[in-house]
């Protein structure tokens, strides 16, 4: 187990440091024009100042958001952007995984549920790939960190991470961006929007994301080996996307309000690249095997991956009076895609007995290089998820405010897996449904005090039917009913503080997993996980109303942790609950207005997390290949107690800058940097040498001219700009196989908008 004192007095020594950079520079500067602007959340399902809010709420917008996705990346760019933010994935732009305060899944299963939900324009997205929409015309990010489960729903013990778009207005207006980076790889592109009035009572919004990458990895297998004629110079690592959204607004009156959304995507590229061997042995990092450019793949068709989807969604706000507001809204999102790849990321196998048909091993180690080949292909089957929520909203007094209502949810799938060496193609059938209750109330008790409380009760059912399968299997499945429950308080200290206190409980439906029926298994199942969760905090606006300075320190226990074990020498993923988890940490945000020219922003987070089980025992790396670290039982399994979670970071650490220098009468020139560090963070369950990884970093940069008159701008970008390569995860079962993060792109770009 780490330290955690240790830790935090390393920690106190950063953010002393950052926070009295910022009080110094406070008094130097003498008072300016420029404020910050009052940033809104909807956190608690009504617009609210994300000070008075008394939840942590970290929220991103704007320029700092756009400049994230100039060079083509998925989701997963916002991972340590945040504090307490976490995301990756084994299976490329497809499936994001999030964490939030070292919780989370690592599960690659495409039915495999998450403690993070991820919301879009109010509409839950369950299903990982659902999860992978990408973000364009956005006009606000919100990470709830800590359980969400009142209003929100179940699923949601870590928190949340909620977006949400711009929508259609009486106002005429529009922009277009478009961004290139030259090179191998190449990179591009483009988004828009236009949104306005078609009549006195209707508005309209349609936004485009076009997004592309030339194919840059070499494919450098040997031609003995190259029984599928795979080889050749820019083989994969390319992708194509596209994505729309179409809105209409109608309001009949000032009592009648009617939005309807309507998406789609259409992606085209390649999954995870996995490299075989390039880990280790006896320590973490990237060894001589690697190298970014080129893999050496005899199977998997060089890691195709597509998906399609489509949805819509319908909101209805209704105005029973000057007080009450009825609002629905009914969605349904379908999806279907396709993934295959190399998962030994190499060439070759020992059981070929020819030593020039064999794959790199490891540097200066012994055993295998790769014991067998293993080729898989998952696909997701005609997703259809369906939800309807209704909610009235109640400001009764000037004092009280309460909302309450209906949720329901439910979906229907089929994962489909084809192994590497299993003749069958076992397709799995889910079936989930879910109906929740839940009621929200706020009142202040005086000008300095505000107590906000609320109750959820959630009834959850699962089924999984097999289909196909070696071994023949019965139907499973599993249900239980849950309250869910918050208490917060809010004490005003003066103008520019307030403090606040949080107790919340949240949970995780119960799981099946049938992912090992494929290897001659049996589905596995886990119960309902439940937290309960202690924070408080401060929010502050200092400085003349130039410095927003907000932090928390939070304590969480989960009673029956919902675990994934993968891998391992047989290759399993089975699931498990752990008898317990705990974690503890803080959370600092920091966004500070030094003059008329420079901003800084800036946040970091620590968390210290612990399984508690003393019988738990995970099955450790195959092929006898990797260090380990915890002790073994009378089986070699590898007992976990003590152990850290799975891809949570030791800390995260995130640094902006945003400059800008009027030129001429017209524009400014601008410069922006942005910088994320992250700590040691543990890949898998049990504990090895080479299953981690050591503090990283990703840095972007974005410099140009802006023309503020005639709203337009050009500059030239970088993202990952000191190429940095970090390893992002392993898999263990075979060889030490690793996959790592996006590669540098430089480029330049556009944007011009417009508004009447």
């Amino acid at each position: 187990m780490r330290s955690f004192l240790a830790l935090t007095t390393i920690k106190r020594f950063l953010i002393g440091g950052f926070t009295g950079l910022i009080f110094v520079s406070s008094s130097v500067y003498a008072a300016e024009e420029r404020i910050l602007e009052e940033v809104v959340t909807t956190a608690q399902r009504r617009a609210e100042n994300i000070q008075e809010v008394p939840i942590s709420v970290a929220s991103l917008a704007g320029e700092e958001f756009d400049n994230l996705f100039d060079g083509g990346e998925d989701i997963r760019a916002l991972a340590t952007r945040v504090p307490s933010l976490y995301a990756e994935s084994s299976n490329g732009r497809l499936a994001p995984r999030f964490y939030v305060r070292g919780l989370g899944n690592q599960d690659f299963d495409l039915a495999a549920s998450q403690p993070v939900s991820v919301i879009f324009d109010e509409v839950v997205q369950e299903n990982v790939i659902l999860k992978s929409f990408p973000l364009f015309d956005v006009e606000r990010v919100e990470v709830l960190r800590g359980p969400q489960g009142t209003l929100f729903g179940r699923n949601t013990p870590a928190g949340i991470v909620k977006f949400d778009t711009r929508k259609p207005t009486q106002d005429m207006d529009g922009y277009l961006s478009t961004s290139y980076a030259p090179g191998d790889p190449w990179t591009f592109s483009l988004q828009g929007a236009q949104g306005g009035p078609l009549s006195d009572t209707l508005s309209a919004r349609v936004s485009l994301l076009v997004q592309s990458r030339s194919d840059w990895i070499d494919n450098n297998v040997p031609s003995a080996s190259d029984f599928n004629s795979l080889g050749g110079k820019d083989a994969m690592g390319g992708f194509g996307d596209v994505a729309y959204r179409a809105q209409l607004l109608y309001q009949p009156n000032d009592q009648w309000s009617v939005l309807a959304n309507l998406h789609g995507r259409n992606y085209d590229g390649t999954a995870s690249i996995f490299r075989a061997n390039v880990i280790g042995p006896g320590s973490d990092g990237f060894n001589s095997n690697y190298d970014r450019d080129s893999v050496t793949y005899d199977e998997g068709g060089n890691n195709p991956q597509e998906a399609n989807a489509t949805g819509g969604s319908i909101k209805v706000d209704v105005e029973l009076n000057d007080r009450t507001t009825l609002t629905s809204i009914t969605a349904h999102e379908v999806v279907k895609n396709r993934s295959l790849g190399d998962i030994d990321g190499g060439f070759g196998a020992d059981f070929f007995g020819d030593p020039a048909l064999v794959g790199p091993c490891p540097p200066g180690g012994t055993g295998a290089c790769i014991p067998f080949n293993s080729q898989t292909q998952d696909g997701l089957n005609n997703l259809d998820q369906f939800t309807q929520e209704v909610r009235i909203a109640q400001q009764t007094t000037d004092s009280t405010f309460w909302q309450g209502g209906f949720y329901y949810f439910t979906s229907e799938f089929a994962v489909q897996t084809v192994p590497f060496f299993i003749p069958n193609k076992p397709l799995v059938s889910h079936e989930n449904d879910a109906w929740a209750l839940f009621a929200h109330v706020s009142h202040d008790f005086s000008d300095t005090f505000t107590l906000t409380g609320g109750v959820r009760y959630t009834d959850d059912e699962k089924e999984a039917r097999v289909f196909g399968a070696p071994v023949p299997q019965s139907p499973v499945s599993v249900s239980d009913e849950e309250i869910s429950w918050d208490l917060s308080g809010l004490f005003t200290l003066n103008d520019q503080v307030n403090l606040y206190g949080r107790l919340a409980s949240g949970f995780r439906a119960p799981t099946i997993q049938a992912r090992d029926v494929a290897f001659f298994g049996v589905p596995s199942t886990a119960k309902s996980e439940t937290i309960q969760s202690i924070e408080a905090g401060f929010k502050s606006t200092l400085a003349g109303n130039r410095l927003r300075l907000n932090g928390a320190i939070f304590h969480y226990t989960i009673d029956d942790q919902q675990l994934s074990a993968i891998g391992g020498g047989g290759n399993f993923v089975r699931l498990v609950n752990a008898e317990e988890g705990t974690g503890v940490g803080i959370e600092l945000d920091a966004e500070f207005i030094v003059n008329e020219n420079l901003s800084l922003r800036g946040g970091f987070s620590t968390v210290d997390t612990e399984l508690d089980d003393q019988v738990l025992v995970i099955p450790p790396c195959g092929s006898g290949l990797c260090t380990v670290l915890d002790p073994l039982d009378t089986d070699g399994n590898a007992i976990v107690d003590g152990n850290s979670f799975a891809n949570a970071p030791e800390y995260i650490l995130t640094f902006a800058a945003d400059y800008a220098r009027p030129w001429g009468p017209e524009g400014e020139f601008f410069f922006f940097t942005d910088w994320a560090f992250q700590g040691e963070t543990q890949f898998v369950l049990y504990e090895s040498a080479e299953s981690l990884s050591d503090d990283s970093f990703e840095a972007g940069f974005k410099a140009g001219y802006r023309n503020l008159q005639h709203n337009w701008e050009v500059a030239l970008y970088g993202r990952n700009i000191t190429d940095e390569e970090n390893v992002k995860g392993i898999i263990d079962f075979n060889n030490l196989t690793g996959f790592d993060n996006e590669p540098r792109v430089v480029g330049i770009s556009f944007r011009k908008s417009w508004s009447q």
